[in-house]
């Protein structure tokens, strides 16, 4: 299975991003370390491990084997790199352990924080995209799949619902890289760049909409 990662420069282009608005929201190193937890979502550039726990044991994702994760962890860990992502960087500047995939995890510590976001994943609903002809998704588990796992699992991460309000408010919450790949899979399948564009404003709203369902929990 081939890895759903962007092109190179598309890469480092989102990773200076990531990067800028990190240091932007948070403006100092004191305000930094008061986070008490990292709560994530996006696709394969904060994948920790979510797309290999989905996938059928049979047909694992690149990411299940070398030379994926032989730089760092000296073995494949279900990240897109061949060592630490982004948000690994992040959590270990905030003195916080490396954030655990969600999916398919069995009895992992989620107190310091928990990842949704899914190598692959769009931030449209697969269901969309399928109806104008662009179905080569490595996931279905999009944008609004993560949101919704995130609320269903709720009262299993912090119990009472002013635990969980305690829990956001001092959680460090990534909303992405995502969308990438929303205009990755019409461009494999040579769609015309007119009807990508169309697109644009949907992931943006999309993205748009799901920072604001977040501030609502």
């Amino acid at each position: 299975m081939a890895s759903p990662d962007s092109p190179h420069l598309t890469k480092k282009l989102l990773s200076f991003f990531l990067s800028t608005l990190f240091l932007t929201i948070v403006n100092s190193e004191a305000h930094c370390r008061n986070f008490k937890s990292i709560i994530s979502f996006g696709d394969s550039t904060a994948d920790t491990g979510n797309l290999i726990g989905l996938s059928d044991p049979d047909d694992l994702p690149a990411a299940a084997f070398p030379p994926y994760g032989e730089t760092f962890f000296h073995h494949p860990t279900g990240r897109f790199s061949n060592g630490r992502l982004i948000i690994d960087f992040i959590a270990e500047f905030l003195g916080l352990p490396f954030v655990p995939p969600f999916y398919g995890s069995q009895n992992a510590n989620f107190e310091k924080g928990v990842n949704f976001a899914v190598g692959g994943a769009t931030a449209l609903e697969h269901s969309f995209l399928v109806e104008r002809g662009i179905d080569l998704a490595f996931t279905n588990v999009s944008l609004g799949v993560q949101l919704q796992s995130f609320k269903d699992a709720m009262p299993s991460l912090c119990g009472s619902p002013s635990d969980c309000r305690n829990m956001i408010e001092n959680a460090l919450i990534l909303m992405g890289e995502i969308g990438g790949n929303d205009y990755n899979y019409p461009l494999f399948l040579g769609k015309p760049t007119e009807e990508i564009r169309e697109l644009v404003p949907l992931v943006v709203s999309t993205i748009s909409s799901a920072i604001t369902v977040k501030n609502s929990f």
